[in-house]
């Protein structure tokens, strides 16, 4: 993606989205675009990309100048407040682009789990739904639902049919990776953490792999690391040596 083929109207609408200012009317034409539309997809990424950097080389700045000024009282043995000074927000989002340009831009932000995450969740992919059988008509309905990106309508008929059967590790997988795909990691963990109690599950390496992003999204990395390890997908393994790094 260049940065010139975001417009400045686009790249105002995603920083509205990413600092949860739209209205909810808008917010749900938001969400639908980026269901439906790979391009805008990664303009929001890209945006997230940028933001996410200038935010931190903001704060490195204001933690040197708060020092400096610490440190000048300190010598001259005064109190005073220390010095509020303005950033040029233009200058930054130039200077993030040209790291973007030059494959460096990680070095300023860093290792973070937020970069991770974006890097590899993406939403499992479902089951094919040829809804053959009629017995599982309500599961794979919620299937379409789910694999058309209405995650929310999805849960609910999935957790409609896990109430008869709290303990079905398929239900349960994909409600949690549902959730997930919806931003509620707490949820996602609740029902991920059954099912990898089955080593059997036939899933049980991608419920792993879910479980650490999960866990890696809330900032519980060990946690997240202790998950990986237990799923043997390339994913997993690359997501591990990269918080290992």
């Amino acid at each position: 993606m260049n940065l010139q083929d975001i417009t400045p109207k686009d790249f105002e609408h995603i920083e509205k989205y990413l600092n949860n200012n739209l209205d909810a009317k808008e917010e749900e034409q938001f969400k639908l675009r980026l269901q439906t539309d790979t391009e805008f997809q990664s303009k929001v990424e890209e945006i997230k990309t940028i933001l996410t950097g200038i935010e931190t080389q903001a704060l490195k700045e204001q933690l040197n100048l708060f020092h400096e000024d610490f440190e000048k009282d300190t010598v001259n043995t005064k109190i005073k407040s220390p010095k509020v000074h303005a950033l040029n927000w233009k200058r930054l989002l130039v200077a993030a682009a040209i790291i973007i340009a030059a494959g460096s831009f990680w070095f300023l932000t860093g290792n973070t789990n937020e970069r991770l995450y974006a890097k590899y969740f993406s939403p499992d992919p479902g089951l094919p739904t040829t809804m053959s059988n009629s017995d599982n008509y309500e599961f794979y309905e919620a299937m379409v639902t789910y694999k058309q990106g209405d995650y929310h309508t999805a849960i609910d008929k999935w957790e409609a049919l896990q109430r008869s059967k709290p303990n079905n590790d398929t239900l349960n997988y994909f409600i949690g990776v549902a959730y997930l795909a919806n931003e509620n990691e707490t949820n996602a963990i609740l029902y991920l953490e059954k099912v990898i109690k089955n080593p059997e599950f036939v899933f049980v390496n991608d419920a792993n792999f879910y479980l650490g992003l999960a866990y890696l999204k809330t900032k519980n990395t060990e946690k997240a690391k202790a998950r990986l390890q237990n799923s043997t997908g390339d994913n997993s393994k690359a997501l591990l040596s990269e918080l290992n790094d």
